[in-house]
């Protein structure tokens, strides 16, 4: 039925820098715009798909800077989605991130971010590095069951009339601006922007680190470093994870 009255989304218009490729619903943009990185292709290129239910896109980016430094792209990619919200979405709707990259739309989780790069090491130059975003426009498979209480989407959050095709728009004009602010003053600004909409700061969290023997961390999320990275204190430690940690592997993308 929601296929029936889905109307074919209207071409979307990206700022200078970057190039749109849309895709079918069928294919995962972020997946995409890997492959495309990986046999070479231009930095900008955003790989998007818009679905009745569900917003896809990717950037790729072509970072003159060690992964360390260049992760900051990933926090660039959330406080700029969170400004494009900021600038559709009804005055009452709030939109705060995970630092693994979860997106929290009045409190629920709707989406994320996701990441990787040509390399793993912190203190290599990556050939390329790529940002994923995903949210949820309609609740996702039982999303009303009651069996995903903690899960949302934008149109139980009263934003049923926000253009998905804006959306991306304003998430990539967003974002290019951070990306400016950074490489002419440095990150101090955005890093101010983050802690303003980081969930969870102060309160315990359980952190997801795939090659760790538990799979996971659970502690106090302190705040963040310089970098990004999240003090986490385990008992009377406080361990500092590398924004880098976020990265995928190719088993997860």
């Amino acid at each position: 039925m929601i296929d029936e009255i889905f109307e074919a989304p209207m071409p979307a218009t990206f700022p200078p820098l970057f190039t749109g490729e849309a895709v079918s619903g069928s294919t995962d943009p972020f997946a995409r715009a890997c492959a495309h990185a990986m046999i070479g292709c231009d930095a900008g290129l955003l790989v998007h798909s818009v679905t009745p239910d569900r917003i896809r896109a990717a950037i790729v980016f072509a970072p003159e800077t060690p992964l360390e430094q260049a992760m900051i792209a990933l926090i660039a990619c959330g406080v700029g989605f969170q400004n494009g919200m900021g600038a559709l979405a009804p005055p009452e709707v709030s939109v705060h991130f995970g630092w693994q990259g979860e997106i929290y739309v009045n409190g629920g989780r709707a989406g994320r971010l996701r990441v990787a790069a040509s390399t793993a090491d912190p203190e290599a130059e990556p050939d390329w590095l790529v940002v994923g975003l995903e949210v949820d426009l309609l609740p996702q498979g039982d999303g009303e069951t009651g069996e995903s209480p903690n899960d949302t989407c934008l149109m139980m959050e009263g934003c049923g009339d926000v253009s998905p095709i804006r959306l991306l728009e304003a998430w990539s004009r967003h974002t290019l601006v951070w990306l400016n602010d950074v490489e002419h003053d440095g990150p101090r600004a955005l890093h101010e922007q983050w802690r303003g909409i980081a969930k969870g700061i102060g309160e315990e969290i359980t952190l997801t680190l795939a090659e760790t023997p538990t799979g996971k961390f659970v502690g106090t999320f302190v705040g963040i470093d310089e970098q990004f990275g999240l003090l986490l204190k385990v008992g009377a430690e406080t361990r500092l994870f590398p924004l880098s940690r976020c990265l995928e592997t190719g088993d997860e993308k």
